[in-house]
């Protein structure tokens, strides 16, 4: 605990937090998440093929793994509060680039840079809270801010859905410049005490606090890396098995959006478990929780049980929410933090990336099934390295 952790917790309120910080990651969240619907079939109408429009909707996520090590030298120089408003402002001119596209190679690069400034946005939040949040309250903080970015990706997709139906395509682009910039306009209208500066160490860099603080990064790290996998297979593979036990697509689409609203909803509960049992006592559970319920999902051959499956999963799941950013800031060195969090993040970000390869290669190997089970192994892995490895390095 840093000496600016241990000071005053008492006068400590989560609430204060709330326009510095959650106010414009929900705002900066929904905003790149509203792209969503739109980036395939705007590749598509740009002359990408299917395989092409996939890989054009990745790069948010491949722009993202890029820029994890720059943003923390970007952060440094800027400070937390000047980086974000930096990192939404570009966003926005990012998607203005996308939204006047004339070639797949124009839309890629304003979809990759859009992504690079999520990167910058992420870790400039995450260093803050992890700087000048009391321990006390830390856990509950980081899942509201957890919360705040499954709000995004939840309303995102929801708001550009009906900006579609209701106005055309085009005015999605609109939406999501509009929501970056009022995350902007916030923070500008902040005053700059608000979010100080996190003090850094001008002589390290991520890649040689990779090498320091390998022991915790290999263990603790790979356990958040796998959590992080497992959420990224649950996302893809809901749907898929929803299509390859016959459901109709928009029956898929509810389903997953009723279990999404409930995950959600239940974002901070797991803060609760975490500031008053301990990290453990959210992150194993978690990670069984999912593996129990990938394993169910197998068994899942009608609607009605697909339903419960994907509840389930929401309910295991919710009671991990901000586990990833609160173990990168138990483990992060006071003075190094930035740097910490930029590898810790390039390591659960990676992780995040080579799932769907990862997910596509067993399910040709090994059937669809047969591919979700061994994730659900590995999350039990993870489950065990949770147990075992966080009392070692003093996460209680």
């Amino acid at each position: 605990m840093s000496k600016r952790e241990s000071n005053n917790t008492t006068g400590f309120q989560i609430r204060s937090l709330a326009i510095p910080v959650f106010v414009p990651s929900l705002l900066f969240s929904t905003g790149e998440a509203s792209l969503i619907p739109i980036l395939p079939s705007a590749a598509q109408r740009l002359g990408a093929d299917l395989p092409t429009a996939g890989f054009i909707a990745g790069l948010t996520v491949m722009g993202m793994v890029f820029f994890d090590i720059p943003s923390s030298r970007i952060v440094n120089r800027l400070g937390e509060r000047r980086a974000m408003i930096l990192a939404a402002v570009i966003a926005s001119l990012c998607i203005t680039g996308a939204l006047f596209a004339t070639s797949i190679w124009m839309l890629g690069i304003s979809v990759f840079a859009a992504g690079s400034m999520a990167s910058i946005f992420a870790l400039a939040r995450h260093a803050f809270l992890t700087e000048f949040v009391p321990f006390t309250h830390r856990a509950r903080s980081l899942s509201i801010l957890g919360g705040m970015f499954r709000g995004g990706a939840f309303l995102g997709p929801m708001v550009g859905a009906g900006v579609v139906f209701a106005f055309g395509e085009h005015w999605v682009y609109t939406v999501g410049i509009l929501f970056c910039l009022a995350a902007a306009s916030v923070l500008l209208m902040v005053p700059a005490g608000s979010i100080q500066d996190t003090p850094t160490d001008t002589h390290s860099s991520p890649w040689r606090i990779f090498a320091q603080e390998r022991g915790k990064l290999s263990t603790v790290g790979l356990t958040s890396t796998i959590l992080a996998m497992l959420r990224t297979v649950r996302q893809i593979g809901l749907p898929l098995w929803g299509l390859y036990i016959g459901m109709h697509p928009g029956t898929v689409s509810l389903f997953i959006g009723i279990a999404g609203a409930l995950d959600v909803a239940l974002f901070y509960v797991s803060g609760q478990i975490m500031d008053r049992f301990g990290r453990r006592w959210a992150v194993v559970p978690c990670l069984v929780g999912m593996a129990v319920t990938h394993v169910a999902l197998i068994f899942a051959h009608t609607p009605t049980w697909f339903l419960v499956v994907a509840i389930a999963m929401s309910l295991a799941n919710a009671t991990g929410s901000g586990v990833v950013l609160t173990l990168g800031a138990d483990m992060a060195p006071e003075g190094q933090r930035n740097e910490f969090l930029a590898a810790y993040r390039l390591l659960v970000d990676a992780g995040v990336a080579v799932t769907p390869v990862v997910l596509s290669s067993l399910t040709v190997a090994i059937t669809l099934s047969g591919a979700i089970g061994v994730m659900a192994g590995i999350s039990l892995v993870g489950a065990g390295m949770g147990w075992r490895y966080l009392p070692k390095f003093g996460i209680r």
